[in-house]
This record gives C-alpha cells, sequence and structure tokens, in this order.
C-alpha cells in the first residue's frame, strides 16, 4: 500500500512539473503591481525627513530616524528603526516617541519557506499585538496561515489561511478564510474567492477578489514602457446595506533621475507625489492631493538622505579617482 501511494505521489509530481505552471506569487501580493503604481502607500502630508545610515553591507545592518509634523491627520512624531539581514535571517525593530515598540522577524528555512513573528508594544490598551506567519511557495502554488494575538489557553484569537494555485500559464486561482473568535463563546468565519490573470509577456496584469460580505475589487496592472506604468482598481459594495462603487486610476513613470506618480478617484481625490535623487544618497520628495468635492487640500514634502561610513569598495561601487 505505501509502494503504491509513493509510486501514485511520484507520478502526480511528474505531471505537474511536465505542465510547466509558474510560481502564482502570494495572495497577500496579488495586487502588488498596482499598489506600487497607485500612491495610497506613499502619499503624506506636512513635512517629514528619513535619515539614514549604513553600517554594513553584508550583512545588512542599517539605522533610520524619522521625522514628522505639520500633518493635517497625524501628531508629529519621531522614530528611531534599525535592520539586520542576511541570506535567511530579516530583522527589523523600531520605536517611537509615545514609547510604541514595534519588531519583525523573518526566517528562511529554504527558497520558498518562511516563517514570520511581528509584535507591536504599546502603552495604550487594545494596541498591543502579535502575529505569527508561515509562508511557504511551491513551484506552482503558494500558501500562508497567520494568527494574530492568539491564546493558546482558550484558542480565541484571529486566524487566517490562504492558497493560491495556477491552473495555467496565465491563469491562478485560490481562497482566503478569516476566522475571528473574539471570546471562548463566540466565532466568525468568512472565506474570499481571488483570480488572477499574467499575459504571456507579464506586461498586464488582472486580478478579482470576492468577499462573502458583497464586496468585489478588480484591479488591472499594464506596463506601457520600460519607464510608464499604470493601474486601475474598482470597489464595488453590493451589500443589504449599502450600496456604493470606487474607481481609482494611476500612472508611475520613472525617470533617470525621479519617479513621478498621479492618481485620481471616483471620489473627486486627485494626487501626486515626486521624488527627485538628487545623488544616490539625497531625495527629496513633494506630495500633493485635492478633493474638490470637500473643496479641501494637503501637501507634504520631505527628504530622504542616507549617509555611510563604508568605503566605495566596500559597498561595491567604482572606486573613486
Amino acid at each position: 500500500m505505501t509502494a503504491a501511494y509513493s509510486a501514485l505521489t511520484s507520478r502526480f509530481s511528474q505531471w505537474r512539473a511536465e505542465l510547466g505552471l509558474p510560481q502564482p506569487g502570494t495572495v497577500e501580493n496579488i495586487q502588488k503591481e498596482v499598489k506600487s503604481t497607485h500612491l495610497n502607500n506613499f502619499i503624506f502630508d506636512g513635512a517629514r525627513a528619513d535619515l539614514t545610515k549604513s553600517l554594513s553591507i553584508n550583512p545588512v545592518f542599517q539605522v533610520t530616524h524619522s521625522f514628522a509634523l505639520g500633518s493635517q491627520v497625524s501628531q508629529p512624531s519621531y522614530n528611531f528603526g534599525a535592520i539586520f539581514a542576511n541570506q535567511n535571517v530579516f530583522l527589523q525593530g523600531g520605536v517611537d516617541h509615545d514609547g510604541n515598540v514595534n519588531a519583525r522577524l523573518n526566517q528562511g528555512w529554504s527558497a520558498g519557506n518562511v516563517t514570520k513573528v511581528q509584535a507591536q508594544f504599546s502603552q495604550q490598551a487594545g494596541h498591543n499585538m502579535i502575529q505569527l506567519e508561515q509562508d511557504y511557495q511551491g513551484a506552482d502554488f503558494s500558501a500562508n496561515l497567520k494568527a494574530i494575538n492568539p491564546s493558546p489557553v482558550d484558542l480565541t484569537g484571529i486566524y487566517v489561511g490562504n492558497y493560491l494555485q495556477s491552473l495555467s500559464k496565465n491563469i491562478a486561482l485560490g481562497f482566503e478564510t478569516l476566522y475571528q473568535r473574539p471570546t471562548p463563546d463566540m466565532s466568525e468565519s468568512t472565506t474570499s474567492y481571488l483570480a488572477k490573470y499574467t499575459s504571456n509577456d507579464r506586461n498586464w496584469i488582472a486580478t478579482a477578489q470576492v468577499q462573502s460580505a458583497g464586496v468585489v475589487l478588480a484591479t488591472y496592472w499594464q506596463r506601457l514602457s520600460e519607464k510608464l506604468e499604470v493601474a486601475g482598481e474598482l470597489q464595488l459594495m453590493t451589500n443589504s446595506t449599502r450600496r456604493d462603487a470606487i474607481a481609482t486610476l494611476g500612472a508611475k513613470y520613472d525617470l533617470r533621475v525621479a519617479t513621478f506618480r498621479a492618481q485620481l478617484d471616483s471620489s473627486g481625490k486627485v494626487s501626486a507625489l515626486l521624488e527627485q535623487r538628487f545623488t544616490p544618497f539625497f531625495a527629496f520628495l513633494v506630495s500633493g492631493e485635492l478633493d474638490h468635492f470637500k473643496n479641501a487640500a494637503k501637501v507634504g514634502v520631505g527628504i530622504m538622505l542616507e549617509s555611510t561610513s563604508l568605503t566605495p569598495e566596500e559597498m561595491g561601487m567604482p572606486p573613486q579617482i
């Protein structure tokens, strides 16, 4: 029986390998290209400065001082962060002026098998968090298990599992299940379904996600040239209490020493961000957002400065003449 099962498993693995299915990526990064093009993760207002000092290249070790002030949506802040990384380990930590501490550890066991731990500690009640995660990427699939504030005593917490499988060279399908157990006598689970289509030349990607709460998210990303990328996102909410839709269009243009992003959406917001690099170690940022419906505007300026005590040879750069 064992020999027959092993032979069947080996034959099935060989059949899958002959199909030549690509690695589909992870569910968490299924919209990675769209998020990199849009401004949601980059827009800011007020003034900010990120000062980074590299102390080592191999292994990577650097510290960062981040300052922010003048924002309309957040208080002035200071954050000190540090990063250590080698081929198998990634460590990141930070502390802000209020004493809030965050930390991250990624331990790679193999090329596609990574254990991740994240933690956040705060003086405010209810803001402490610990997250345990196991990520595995096979030749033609990816799987992820995540536990947020799990309790080994009564099993309360939030648990997330997802799976993404390539069905052809272009199509990948998957699902993500969220199980919440805030108290021992209360629990709830929801499942969302995902689809991803990638063109043969990988110059455009379309994704769709359907959630049980009546939310549909569709995205489209395309590389028009080596320097220009565009992306669109449509979010539909069709539950019993709300029917709404938000469409977002964005573009990213990479110049020789600068990156420009622009975005507009159906809620009346127009945003832009320019990152100008004067040297490899100094960048100047200008950010702006105009809300036509609310007749409001936000402007932000920032700098990114990196210094190092390493020689050009230690950094892998050509020696200065």
